[in-house]
């Protein structure tokens, strides 16, 4: 037993005069080096004993943690749990850089000092890894968790506008076959509502007293042999039939035949399709009534609801593709003609006229259809692929690609997106890379080091509270 009792005593002093030693198998400085240091100055007294693996516990005597360790004695100038933490030598040959802020904040300083919350900034060394913010990931580690990184580049952003709509006739080319005075109808052609007609076919045949009589007092006036006296009551004679609707061809025959009709021929005044037809043969025409409604198809509206979020982004001229969702496998191209001044107060949506060409009459009035309108103003901006976007909702940030990897989070300011691309208005430069694949996998990560980082730094400013209890005491 006086053998073993001699073997520890040498052993102590042995690694008193060789130093702390350094263990190999957990990377801290031993707990006996520091216990055999202690043994050359017992008249020094520990204010309290910590944990020797730096977690916030103190003990008021020597005491063992849940795996046998002894707690490390903490002494009135600290310097054995300056020892416990780092080499003393190496902590004395080293140079210190800076002081970096203990809560990882992006603040620095020359000299040592402490945060608003009273803790001691932690001095970074020359040859450490400087704490940037950035993530290091091996290359293993890259490759299984499948990081890819893409270049910022300048493209065309093409955003699509969506919006639903229906086919509306355009208001410029419907016309109305109504009388001006009272007539009858004598006969009707062949012609029934949907029937597509060619501008001047024949459609009805109507007797009125008052064409009939404005038609003879024009007649008089222009078979007069005293023409020169009556050129004014000629003029107003043709007029007084114009006034009364009278088709142009009709006036131009009587010119030509001197006769004056019985019945007068009413002809379609457009190409387009019969969309009404009111008249009936031997019925009786009141003015005002419309007896056919005629429109013009090859041209039609598309007036669709694009919602208020979306109305900076479109403009007069704009082109559009409008999908009929009765033709699905075809669009009809087409440009925005008006954005009418009023947002519906219950959709919040602005209705927009759309101009499209139908010659094959394949839209048809009230018929479903859905726009895409391109904003596209094919000038290129800064872009990069919308994976690459870590967006936590009040803040938007990408990992950008230092090389070696190196991974730097970085907050960015986003324009319009579209096509799979965001445009980048602040954060990043022409040529940068980002990371595209797998960046939240990056982000879990550094959010993990900033947490660990994060304990480990509120060990030691926990166990100067602590020393700072016991002087108070």
């Amino acid at each position: 037993m006086n053998t073993l009792r001699l073997l520890t005593a040498l052993a102590l002093t042995g690694s008193l005069a060789l130093g702390a030693i350094w263990s190999m198998n957990d990377g801290r400085w031993s707990v006996h080096a520091e216990v055999a240091a202690a043994t050359t100055d017992g008249a020094r007294t520990p204010l309290y004993y910590r944990d020797p693996i730096g977690a916030p516990f103190w003990s008021a005597g020597p005491k063992k943690d849940d795996r046998g360790w002894d707690y490390l004695p903490v002494y009135d100038d600290d310097q054995m749990t300056a020892a416990a933490t780092k080499p003393p030598q190496a902590a004395s040959s080293r140079k210190i850089l800076y002081y970096r802020n203990p809560m990882g904040l992006p603040d620095t300083s020359p000299v040592p000092k402490k945060d608003p919350m009273g803790m001691n900034y932690v001095p970074v060394y020359e040859g450490d890894d400087v704490d940037d913010g950035t993530v290091k990931l091996s290359p293993g580690k890259i490759q299984r968790t499948g990081v890819r990184s893409e270049p910022v580049a300048r493209r065309a952003i093409r955003v699509l506008v969506k919006a639903p709509g229906t086919i509306q006739l355009d208001e410029r080319r419907v016309s109305v076959i109504a009388m001006r005075a009272e007539s009858f109808v004598q006969k009707i052609a062949d012609v029934t509502t949907g029937t597509r007609v060619k501008a001047g076919q024949p459609l009805m045949e109507i007797y009125s007293s008052a064409v009939a009589s404005a038609a003879a007092e024009y007649l008089a006036t222009i078979t007069s042999k005293t023409v020169g006296g009556v050129e004014m009551y000629g003029r107003g004679s043709r007029q007084r039939l114009v006034n009364l609707d009278v088709p142009e061809q009709v006036i131009a025959e009587m010119e030509k035949t001197h006769v004056a009709p019985v019945t007068i021929h009413w002809s379609a005044p457009r190409d387009g399709i019969v969309l009404e037809r009111n008249a009936i043969e031997g019925m009786r025409a009141n003015p005002g009534d419309v007896l056919f409604r005629i429109a013009d198809i090859s041209l039609v509206w598309a007036l669709v609801d694009v919602a208020e979020r979306d109305l900076g982004n479109i403009a007069v001229g704009q082109s559009v593709a409008v999908r009929a969702r009765s033709f699905p496998g075809r669009a009809f191209t087409g440009k925005i003609a008006v954005i009418y001044p009023q947002v519906n107060r219950e959709t919040r949506t602005a209705r927009v006229r759309i101009e499209l060409a139908n010659p094959d009459a394949a839209l048809l009035p009230d018929m479903y259809v859905d726009a895409d309108v391109d904003t596209a103003d094919g000038a290129p901006v800064l872009a990069i692929q919308d994976s690459a976007v870590l967006d936590t909702g009040t803040r938007q940030a990408v990992l950008v690609d230092k090389g070696e990897g190196r991974f730097e989070p970085r907050e960015v300011k986003l324009g319009r997106r579209g096509g799979g691309y965001i445009e980048v208005r602040d954060g990043l430069a022409d040529g940068e890379a980002v990371v595209t694949s797998a960046n939240f996998l990056i982000d879990a990560e550094s959010n993990l080091k900033a947490a660990l980082r994060g304990f480990a730094e509120a060990a030691p400013q926990a166990s100067d509270a602590g020393r700072a209890m016991g002087e108070h005491k």
